[in-house]
């Protein structure tokens, strides 16, 4: 696996480098916004990216970065409040990590969006449920977990990564309710008090492009729920 790191000191870049290596994983390095994004053409499977760059903010490098790809991006930065984490996940970061860290959660984080970035691609290169997986039916709305497939209707819903691990962690247990907290700690592997607004936005989308606003309810001060759908009765 080879891993971007986008990091100005070098001294930061050396230590973590190392780390990186040691733990069996190929490094390029990029000091700047311009060799980032020079260096992404050339395929990383992931990349963690420092947002406090000489020639340009990190956050445009991000936006740049999704535009041109689809790799797996850790923002590793020392901005620790809530907004910029937002604005980060927003942009289309697949992660948030805040300095100083633990290297060896770094790594974990590394193999985690990997993980995931493997399963949406496996998901687009086949656009039918895999043969003999059992669906989560919600009325007209088909979960797949193996394959990461949404169907509506018997047509197909195309998820960004975190809406569909949003989607799938309600239809575990439907009925009962998840907590900011807990969505926001199994799906982006972190949690703060900034979590609101970020699953707000995920939410929104999901009800979007479901079309069925009801299935996920909002439990006001806790967090979410998948409803289940009234069906007519045989008698109507």
């Amino acid at each position: 696996m080879k891993v971007l790191v986008v990091e100005d000191d070098d001294r930061v870049m050396a230590a973590l480098r190392s780390y990186l290596v040691q733990h069996g994983l190929a490094v390029a390095c990029a000091g700047t916004g311009e060799q980032a994004l020079e260096l992404v053409a050339d395929g990383p499977d992931a990349v963690l990216l420092d947002l406090g760059l000489p020639d340009r903010d990190g956050f445009k490098v991000c936006m740049q970065m999704r535009k041109i790809s689809n790799v797996p991006i850790i923002v590793v930065t020392a901005r620790a409040d809530w907004r910029s984490r937002v604005h980060g996940l927003n942009l289309g970061a697949d992660d948030y990590v805040v300095k100083p860290y633990n290297p060896a959660e770094l790594v974990a984080r590394i193999h985690a969006v990997t993980r995931r970035a493997g399963s949406a691609v496996a998901a687009a290169e086949n656009p039918l449920p895999a043969p003999g997986s059992a669906p989560r039916v919600f009325g007209p709305v088909s979960v797949h977990p193996e394959s990461r497939i949404v169907m509506v209707d018997g047509r197909r819903i195309h998820l960004t990564v975190k809406e569909f691990d949003v989607l799938a962690l309600l239809t575990r247990r439907p009925g009962v309710v998840f907590r900011r907290e807990q969505i926001m700690s199994e799906v982006w592997g972190t949690a703060w008090e900034g979590a609101a607004h970020t699953l707000e936005v995920h939410v929104a989308s999901l009800r979007q492009k479901l079309a069925m606003p009801g299935l996920i309810k909002t439990v006001r001060g806790v967090g979410y729920q998948l409803t289940l759908p009234v069906l007519p009765s045989a008698d109507a």
